[in-house]
């Protein structure tokens, strides 16, 4: 059993719409939070279940997927620590629409519903705050639309790759080391196993990539982002 987290409301201050808020307030916040810690594969909520709140990640990752009757699944979205999720579903007094799994051992923190409406009543611009929150989630679903649709699976894997790059700050070539398994990038990308797997040997065989298990050695990203297979 890990140690409780020392200082959640500092933790608190992470998440963008709680970031102005008094000390006070803050406070009020933690008295609401409660932290929760998962095993890899360990299921944090299912598809159905009511929601009473919305999570924020402090470390390890989480996915949110659907299943179907006949086992398979597609990840919705992979969540990384200092990024929270279940805002707008809270609201909706709907159940959850996703299930969520660790997908390595995780501690996250649990925000009640009751406290986050009360700072809407009293606050105007905290409540404008949480509706950008959730406006920028919602354009970054509409991209994913986008790039499912219009954009070929090679594309989708270069592009994911160039996310990794991008996300670190660096330019040339470069290692990077992929943040899940590959099977489930593969269904972040609507994709199947075979399909990435395939792909990958492509850019390893143009002279772009090399592949060694996680790790990845991007020898050319300009080149990459040009490359159409």
């Amino acid at each position: 059993m890990p140690n409780p987290i020392a200082d959640i409301p500092t933790l608190l201050r992470q998440i963008s719409f709680f970031s102005e808020l008094s000390a006070d307030d803050i406070d009020r916040v933690a008295r609401y939070t409660r932290e929760r810690t998962l095993e890899k594969g360990e299921v944090l909520f299912q598809r159905g279940d009511p929601v009473h709140g919305f999570f924020f990640v402090v470390s390890g990752q989480v996915k949110l997927a659907v299943s179907s009757a006949q086992g398979n699944e597609k990840v919705v979205e992979i969540i990384s620590p200092m990024h929270s999720f279940g805002e707008a579903v809270m609201f909706l007094n709907r159940p959850y629409p996703v299930f969520a799994e660790g997908l390595v051992p995780t501690r996250l923190l649990h925000i009640g519903q009751a406290v986050v409406s009360d700072l809407i009543d009293q606050d105007s611009s905290f409540a404008r705050k949480l509706l950008a929150g959730m406006a920028i989630r919602l354009h970054s679903m509409i991209q994913d639309v986008e790039i499912y649709s219009l954009r070929s699976s090679t594309q989708r894997v270069i592009g994911y790759l160039l996310q990794q790059v991008e996300q670190d700050g660096a330019t040339g070539a470069r290692d990077i080391q992929l943040p899940t398994s590959k099977q489930v990038i593969a269904s972040r990308l609507n994709l199947t196993p075979e399909t990435l797997s395939r792909i990958f040997h492509d850019l390893v065989n143009a002279g772009l990539i090399t592949v060694h298990g996680k790790h990845i050695a991007l020898h050319d990203p300009a080149g990459l982002a040009h490359y159409q297979g």
